[in-house]
C-alpha cells in the first residue's frame, strides 16, 4: 500500500477538506450500535464534538452482529461493525473510521514476567489443543532472554520511517520470558456475535487452515473446531470479557487492547518478521499499511507480513451508514464520522492505543464520505 508523492499529496489534500469546516447541526440527536470496539474511542471523542456543535450522540454497543442487523433493518443513523459483510442494500457503505490492537490477554496476577506467544500457540491454545500453561510450547516460546527492538517515534508517539522503512533506534537483550505455573488454562471468549471475534478466527484461520477451517462469523462456538470444552467461560461484550477474564485465576482471552487491567497483561505476539511486538496504536498502523484496500473500504490483511515493527492483529472498525439518508441528522452522523476519523479524536487518549487512518486507506474513506449528506 506504498503511496506515490502525487497520491500523499492528494490524500492530504482531501483530509483536510474531510476534517474543516466542522458543521454545527443544533439539538440534532443521532443514534448508534454495534461494535463494542470502538465504545471507548466514541465515549472519549464525542464530548469535544457535543461541545463544538450542539449535538447529541448515544452509542448502546451490542456487537458487531447487531451493528450489521440495524444497519440492515434502517435502525439508528450509524452503526459498527469490526468485519465486513454484504448489506440488505448496496446504498450502505463501509467506513474504516477506527483502528487498534486486539490483544491476546492473561490474567497477570499468578505470573512473573512478559508472557511471549507465537502464532502457532495462539492458535493451539484456542483450538484446546494446549491446555496447560506450562506446555512445552509455551515454555519454549517463553525460554531465554527476547530480544526487543526500539523503534525511534514523533512527538505524537508514532512509529519514524524512512522509505517505508521503521527507523531502529536499538535491539537488546530484554528478561526472560513470564515464569509459568502448572494449572489449567481457562479459556474466557466472547458469547456473542463479535467483530472482534470474526477478525480473531481469522488471523488463526489465515495461518492454520487445518485447524481453523471455517473462515466466516462472529460467534467463537460456531467458528470452533468441534465443541468447545464445558470448562471455557464465556461474557457478552468486550467489557464483560474484559470482567470475566480479570477475575478468572489463569485465565487467557482476546480483546480489543483499550480493555486491558491492572490483572489484564498483554502478551507479545511473534510477527512475520520474528519480532515480538506487543499490541499498539503505532504497531497496528504499520500492518495494516500492507493491507489491501478495495474500492468500496474493505480491507484484506496479511497477517504474515515481514515489514518491522508490524503488530499482526490490528483491525479495523467499520462505521456502517446509508448513504440514501438525508437531513439534519444524516448530517450530524457525517459530521461526527469525520471528527472520529481526525487526529483531534485518536490524539484525545493515546492510552487507548488507537490509530489515526492514513494513506491509501484514508484516500478511500474520505471518498465514500463525500457520498454522504454533508
Amino acid at each position: 500500500m506504498k503511496l506515490s508523492r502525487s497520491i500523499k499529496v492528494a490524500a492530504v489534500a482531501i483530509a483536510a477538506a474531510v476534517f474543516s469546516s466542522q458543521a454545527a447541526f443544533a439539538g440534532v440527536t443521532v443514534t448508534g450500535t454495534g461494535a463494542s470496539f470502538v465504545t471507548p474511542l466514541i465515549n472519549t471523542c464525542k464530548i469535544a464534538w457535543q461541545n463544538d456543535t450542539g449535538n447529541t450522540i448515544s452509542y448502546f454497543g451490542g456487537g458487531s452482529g447487531a451493528g450489521r442487523a440495524n444497519a440492515n433493518n434502517g435502525i439508528g443513523d450509524f452503526a459498527f461493525s469490526d468485519a465486513s459483510y454484504t448489506p440488505a442494500t448496496s446504498s450502505i457503505l463501509h467506513l474504516a473510521v477506527a483502528s487498534a490492537p486486539i490483544a491476546v490477554m492473561h490474567n497477570k496476577r499468578d505470573f512473573e514476567g512478559q508472557l511471549y506467544l507465537s502464532p502457532a500457540t495462539i492458535s493451539d491454545i484456542f483450538a484446546g489443543k494446549i491446555t496447560k500453561w506450562d506446555d512445552p510450547k509455551i515454555k519454549a516460546d517463553n525460554a531465554g532472554t527476547k530480544a526487543v527492538v526500539t523503534y525511534k517515534k514523533d512527538a505524537k508517539g508514532k512509529i519514524v520511517k524512512v522509505k517505508g522503512k521503521a527507523v531502529v533506534l536499538s535491539t537488546k537483550a530484554a528478561t526472560p520470558g513470564a515464569t509459568l505455573p502448572s494449572e489449567s488454562i481457562r479459556v474466557v471468549y466472547r458469547s456473542d456475535s463479535s467483530g472482534t471475534t470474526e477478525n480473531f478466527v481469522n488471523y488463526m484461520y489465515g495461518q492454520f487452515p487445518s485447524t481453523w477451517t471455517k473462515k466466516s462469523g462472529g460467534t467463537f462456538a460456531n467458528l470452533f473446531p468441534g465443541d468447545v470444552p464445558l470448562s471455557w467461560l464465556s461474557a457478552s461484550g468486550s467489557a464483560g470479557v474484559a470482567a470475566l477474564a480479570a477475575r478468572t485465576p489463569y485465565s487467557i482471552s482476546y480483546n480489543e487492547a483499550s480493555y486491558a487491567s491492572s490483572n489484564l497483561g498483554k502478551a507479545a505476539i511473534k510477527n512475520g518478521a520474528g519480532e515480538l511486538v506487543l499490541p499498539s496504536a503505532s504497531g497496528t498502523g504499520i500492518f495494516l499499511g500492507q493491507a489491501k484496500v478495495s474500492a468500496d473500504g474493505k480491507l484484506t490483511y496479511d497477517y504474515t507480513t515481514k515489514v518491522a515493527g508490524a503488530y499482526p492483529l490490528g483491525v479495523v472498525s467499520y462505521a456502517l451508514v446509508d448513504s440514501s439518508r438525508k437531513g439534519a441528522e444524516a448530517k450530524a452522523t457525517t459530521s461526527f464520522l469525520k471528527y472520529l476519523l481526525s487526529e483531534k479524536c485518536t490524539g484525545t487518549s493515546p492510552a487507548l492505543e488507537y490509530s489515526t487512518i492514513t494513506g491509501s486507506l484514508l484516500t478511500t474513506v474520505s471518498g465514500l464520505i463525500a457520498k454522504l449528506d454533508q
